[in-house]
């Protein structure tokens, strides 16, 4: 026997077939009736107004269904392709997009909350906005700092800055096209989200060990131009990054693998790129992330000194130091609470490691030139660099030295500007590190010493950046550590070079 399946709420006759038989029943005066019954109540059906309480229903459904914020963001996003995108969509210099005060793709419901306030999703939500100006992460030089800020969606024009405008463009465009599904950037997989019709794959793997690290420097460029999970044409790409990177979150608040013999860096560099989202957009999803990232870094430092590679093993560097000072120095911008003697005695230990005559500061010993790669000070000489030394100067800095007054930064700067960016691979000049702590340091110094520094540096990043194939938009991972992050840490860092113009205001004003 053959069993046929029945639809939800079938029954055996239809309404038709009982009308019909009724109506071979009636007299034909009756018929005319019924059949105009039928019309009458046919055309009621589909012209007439939805009784009031069927809508009161459908809007009492509607508003069920809307979630809260933190169920619009926490569910797996699904992998997906990321579409290829016309190079004039987002290079065009002619495009000033504004960002829109009412999207809410993510986690809004404390946008409606709010959404009388001009400011709420905007790049200017910060707390402690007399303390502003002391460092331009979690809003940069504009909103508050009365500069430019709002990253791509108001960015200065004419001149040379177009073309800055266009590279950085290209920059984020390719660290989105070679994200992973996940939401991660694979420091040594990345080549696969390439598109073989374009050419041959990129090179430059980094270290299969640094996936946090060079995810969080991916994402600070997209927040440094104003892109946030809510807004701009790559809100994907930084929601997707967000979620991947509070996946990597441990109970303690550290991110990424402790067994990593130099998990420090990642951490600092991924606290930072969780505190800068935080403060951009106040989401309820990313505050704990934050704050626990923070509490983390201060559990790793060693009393009364700094930090080195693990927590509070008693050893201490310049290097990892910068980062966890920059990353507690946003977290205070952003109004997350920590003991502030942790600053003062990282500053101490800066001084530490300085050379009271010439200014320059060490990594492990006061005055030494920086440190490389094992084989790599052959090809790139520490003596090419003054890398922490630009640490320290941003540190200092930031910790409330005014470089007009303040021997040991007038010194630092004075240093920066006798090894100004070059690109000469032959003389071993090419260090990126260097050239990003030196672009924030020498922007807060400002005057003779930033004009030199910014005419050097966007000369030398500008050159220097692919324009084709898979390549297009990346910098190649050459220089002292270029081969250890590879090409996703160096197309970071480059970037961000170039966002420091509207992205930072400067500690002591814009006069000099």
């Amino acid at each position: 026997m053959t069993h046929h399946y029945q639809p939800p709420f079938h029954t055996d006759e239809s309404f038709g077939d009982l009308l019909l038989e009724q109506l071979r029943r009636a007299p034909w005066l009756l018929l005319s009736a019924a059949v105009h019954a039928v019309i009458l109540a046919t055309l009621l059906l589909f012209v007439g107004d939805r009784p009031e309480k069927a809508r009161s229903e459908v809007a009492k459904v509607e508003m069920e269904n809307s979630l809260p914020e933190e169920e619009l963001i926490e569910p797996e996003i699904p992998p997906v392709e990321e579409p290829e995108i016309e190079e004039t969509e987002r290079v065009d210099p002619e495009l000033d997009p504004t960002p829109d005060d009412h999207d809410e793709t993510e986690d809004d419901q404390d946008w409606e909350e709010n959404r009388g306030q001009e400011d709420f999703v905007s790049d200017k939500q910060m707390d402690s906005r007399s303390n502003n100006d002391a460092i331009g992460l979690l809003g940069g030089a504009g909103g508050p700092f009365g500069g430019d800020r709002g990253g791509r969606h108001k960015r200065r024009k004419g001149g040379g800055e177009e073309r800055l405008n266009i590279t950085v463009d290209r920059a984020l465009t390719w660290l989105s096209q070679h994200q992973e599904a996940d939401g991660s950037w694979d420091a040594d997989g990345f080549p696969a989200r390439g598109n073989p019709k374009l050419g041959p794959l990129c090179d430059g793997k980094g270290g299969a060990l640094y996936d946090v690290g060079v995810s969080g420097l991916a994402l600070l460029c997209f927040l440094g131009a104003g892109e946030t999970q809510r807004s701009g044409p790559f809100k994907d790409t930084v929601a997707r990054g967000l979620r991947w990177l509070k996946s990597q979150q441990d109970a303690e608040g550290c991110f990424g693998s402790r067994s990593v013999s130099n998990f420090a860096y990642s951490h600092a560099i991924a606290t930072l790129a969780m505190v800068e989202a935080w403060g951009m957009t106040r989401s309820a999803y990313l505050e704990k992330s934050a704050r626990q990232g923070v509490a983390f870094i201060e559990q790793c430092q060693n009393p009364y000194k700094a930090w080195r590679y693990k927590e509070a093993d008693g050893q201490n560097d310049t290097s990892v130091t910068g980062w966890m000072v920059m990353a507690l120095k946003s977290a205070k911008m952003a109004g997350i609470e920590f003991d502030e003697r942790r600053l003062a005695w990282a500053l101490d230990f800066i001084e530490e490691m300085t050379d009271e005559e010439s200014g320059r500061t060490g990594y492990l010993r006061a005055g030494e030139v920086p440190v490389r790669e094992a084989g790599m000070e052959g090809e790139f000489p520490g003596s090419e660099s003054e890398s922490l030394t630009a640490v320290a100067v941003l540190s200092r800095i930031f910790g409330g030295q005014d470089p007009a007054e303040n021997r040991m930064v007038k010194l630092g700067a004075e240093l920066l500007s006798k090894k100004l960016p070059v690109w000469d691979r032959a003389r071993g000049s090419i260090d990126m590190y260097y050239w990003y702590y030196g672009t924030l340091a020498m922007f807060q110094v400002g005057g003779e010493h930033w004009r030199r520094w910014n005419a050097a540096m966007t000369s030398a990043v500008l050159e220097t950046q692919r324009a084709d194939g898979n390549f297009c938009g990346s910098w190649d991972p050459v220089g002292a550590w270029g081969q250890v992050g590879g090409r996703v840490y160096s197309t970071a860092l480059m970037t961000l070079c170039l966002e420091v113009y509207y992205r930072y205001g400067r500690v002591f004003g814009t006069g000099r």
